[in-house]
């Protein structure tokens, strides 16, 4: 498993730092030996993919990478697998438009059409979460995202932002899926 590695994704807004799951799937992947990357990525307030795309290459993303996006970071996420192979992703709180809010638009990844069949194809899988109660977040953009991409879809109704205001400490369905995905 030592190739495996997974890079976690921020949203806009500020640093790893505000999401404490983050930590938590560190230290449960690191008993299988599988590295998981928690940075802070460049250009934090607006996440701009011009910015964000040459980052992520720098870190080393390739076809065993698992990409785990959390709100903008899950469209970026979502973006880099139109244009590269990876192993896998898991979106946490993702959108497909900019919500008319000027700073999503801001960050380039509403600027062309989706390639959904691309992100498809270029990972073996795609998971995702998201909250009915997001209050930045509609839910109906999560259901459209998991129609389009036919993702594995786990829907709460009292997660809100998984971790903005209401802190989920822990995400223990991500290590199952993680598990069961990489055969742990």
């Amino acid at each position: 498993m030592s190739n495996i590695k997974i890079i976690m994704i921020p949203g806009n807004g500020g640093g790893t730092s505000s999401i404490s799951w983050f930590n938590y799937i560190k230290e449960h992947m690191f008993v299988y030996g599988i590295e998981v990357v928690i940075k802070n990525f460049p250009d934090p307030e607006l996440a701009r993919k011009e910015y964000w795309f040459p980052y992520l290459d720098k870190l080393g993303v390739d076809e065993n990478t698992i990409l785990i996006g959390h709100s903008s970071g899950a469209v970026a996420a979502m973006k880099y697998a139109e244009s590269h192979q990876i192993l896998g992703s898991i979106l946490v709180s993702a959108c497909y438009t900019d919500l008319g809010i000027e700073e999503e638009r801001l960050s380039g990844y509403y600027d062309d059409e989706w390639k959904w069949d691309l992100i498809k194809n270029n990972q073996k899988w795609i998971a995702q979460f998201h909250s009915t109660d997001d209050p930045f977040i509609p839910i109906e953009e999560a259901r459209y995202i998991h129609k389009m991409l036919d993702t594995e879809y786990y829907e709460y109704n009292d997660q809100e932002h998984f971790g903005i205001y209401k802190p989920k400490l822990d995400f223990p369905e991500i290590i199952d899926i993680l598990k069961k995905r990489l055969n742990l």
